[in-house]
Parts: C-alpha cells; sequence; structure tokens
C-alpha cells in the first residue's frame, strides 16, 4: 500500500473509518492503522478519533508530476526534464547527480520532504513532509562565471512574478537570496557552481525553498511565514505554484543570458526591503542607508563618506538598531 493512496482518501480532512479505509484500499484494518502510524512519524497530524475512525489534521497538499506539467506552458514544457519525488536528501544533491549525465534539456527536481535541505552557509533548511516547496533547476549559462553576476536576484524576481501570476502581491526582495512578506522570511534561494566552466558555458544548481502551508517550525531562528499565514485567503495548491515558478524562471534565464541583470534592475528594486532603512555590513564595522543594487547585483550603502557597493557572500547585511 503507497501511502499516497491512504493520505489521498484523507485529503478532505473528513473522518473515515477504519473499516472504510481498509474496504477501498484493499487491505486489513490493522494494516491501516500501521500505515496511520507511518505518515504520523514522518510528521503528518492524523487524528484518531475513537468509536468512528481517523482524520487528516496537516494541511496536506501533495505533489503530483502530471498536474505541474498540465501547468507549464509550452515552451517551459519543452525546455525542462521534471521529476518529482517522495523524498529526497536534497534536491540540490538530486539535480548535480543528473548533471553528471548531461543533456538538452533542463533537470528541474521537486520532492515531498527532503532529509538534508540546506540554506545559504551550509544552514539546515526546516523541510517537512508535504508543507512546502522545496524545488532545484540545472541552469547552464553562457558566458563563463562572470555571467553570473545578479542571478540569484534575478530568480527572486521569477518567484514574485509568479506569485503575480497566482494573484498574489506584496512580496519582498531581501538581498542577496531571500524572499519576504510582512518582514518575515517565506523562502529562499541557494545558487551553486557544479563543475569546471567548459566551452563557454557554467553549469548552475538553483535550489528555491517555500514555506507553503507551514504552521509551525522548532528548528528555525528566525522570524518566519509562509504563504498560507501571510495570504490566508488565497487557496494554495503546490502543483500551480510549481508550475508558476516554472514557468517564470525559464522566461528570465533567458532574458538573463541574453542581457544580464541590468534589464531586471529596477524592478529588483521594486520589491527591495532593505531600500531606505539603516543597516549595517561587515560585522558593524560599515553602515549606512540602503540604495538599492548597482548593475552587477551588488548592494549599495549611502555612507558618510560616500555609496559602497557590498558584494554577496560571507557579508550579511541587518537592518541597524
Amino acid at each position: 500500500m503507497k501511502p499516497n493512496t491512504l493520505l489521498d482518501l484523507l485529503g478532505d480532512h473528513r473522518v473515515h473509518s477504519g473499516e472504510s479505509l481498509a474496504q477501498q484500499l484493499g487491505v486489513s484494518r490493522t494494516a491501516v492503522w500501521k500505515q496511520i502510524r507511518k505518515v504520523v512519524a514522518e510528521g503528518i497530524e492524523v487524528k484518531t478519533i475513537r468509536g468512528q475512525g481517523y482524520q487528516l489534521v496537516t494541511a496536506l497538499d501533495l505533489l503530483d508530476q502530471r498536474k505541474i506539467v498540465e501547468n507549464l506552458a509550452k515552451e517551459s514544457a519543452e525546455r525542462v526534464e521534471l521529476v518529482v519525488l517522495k523524498e529526497v536528501d536534497s534536491t540540490n544533491a538530486e539535480v548535480a547527480r543528473k548533471l553528471l549525465a548531461p543533456g538538452s534539456a533542463m533537470p528541474v527536481v521537486l520532492a515531498d520532504a527532503q532529509t538534508e535541505g540546506r540554506g545559504r552557509r551550509g544552514r539546515n533548511w526546516s523541510s517537512p513532509k508535504g508543507q512546502n516547496l522545496y524545488m532545484s533547476m540545472g541552469l547552464t549559462l553562457r558566458g563563463g562565471f562572470e555571467g553570473l553576476s545578479g542571478l540569484s536576484l534575478v530568480l527572486g524576481v521569477a518567484v514574485v512574478r509568479a506569485l503575480n501570476a497566482l494573484g498574489v502581491t506584496g512580496a519582498g526582495l531581501k538581498w542577496p537570496n531571500d524572499l519576504y512578506a510582512g518582514g518575515k522570511k517565506f523562502g529562499g534561494i541557494l545558487v551553486e557552481i557544479q563543475g569546471e566552466l567548459q566551452e563557454g558555458q557554467v553549469q548552475v544548481i538553483a535550489g528555491l525553498g517555500i514555506n507553503v502551508h507551514m504552521t509551525e517550525a522548532t528548528d528555525v531562528d528566525q522570524p518566519w511565514t509562509s504563504l498560507a499565514r501571510y495570504w490566508p485567503d488565497h487557496a494554495w495548491v503546490r502543483n500551480e505554484l510549481a508550475a508558476s515558478v516554472i514557468n517564470e524562471v525559464a522566461a528570465v534565464m533567458e532574458q538573463f543570458e541574453n542581457g544580464g541583470f541590468s534589464a531586471f534592475r529596477d524592478e529588483w528594486q521594486g520589491h527591495d526591503i532593505f531600500l531606505g532603512q539603516p543597516l549595517s555590513a561587515k560585522d558593524g564595522t560599515l553602515s549606512g542607508i540602503g540604495a538599492g543594487v548597482d548593475v552587477g547585483g551588488n548592494y549599495q550603502l549611502d555612507t558618510a563618506t560616500g555609496r559602497v557597493s557590498v558584494m554577496a557572500g560571507d557579508i550579511s547585511l541587518r537592518v541597524s538598531v
């Protein structure tokens, strides 16, 4: 018995008796009980109601490759090789494995859960099952390493566009790779160079994590939110969100390869949560007022001695208290 089959039956969040579940699945009630225990161990909350049966509590929204493909634009569907997994160590690692066998299509990997999800600087990325979007893409860019300047910012623009396409506005971007709403983080982008420069091309793995339905996260040490928390009136469906993001990434990557970051600069700055804020960097040794990004995607501070650009890397910008 596959877990998703049971979860599909419980997906209406109504109470289902063990007997009815057993009949529909063609198994014993004991097998149903064992499967309930398994999904609960995976972090999915299922309420056992004595004398009545089982009720799914967690807002579970399972990924479906067919439904994602149905929502892809024709141009995107022709460009990507889509893989949807129940669980993986990390979607970035899976894309890296796929890039070992190069092809013309862009590998895109999504998973319902990650066991070793990573954020910036190797930090753990909270990856509960079936609640958020964990997606990685293998990108091949012409022009060498210098052509990567501003890539994470462009991907942030793509995510904002994807949300706009679903009818949601108000998302913010925090330099260099975070997604914000109401002053709290709901997503992040991790860009990793894969291998060496070959024939004027460089391969990059772009990992994207977006909190969709998540309501609890005991292992997150910063203010966070989720799409469902900040935009509760929108009916969030991860398959639709994934397709919208893929569509927008495919579109911006073509434009980025041809014209670089400059074509996206104004749009990125329209969502900049740092703009006009008092900021500090380099462990407090540099401070100034947020002045947006330069043409290379570096962040600018207006300091007492003039405008200074801060490069991405180990330097973090923080709002001064």
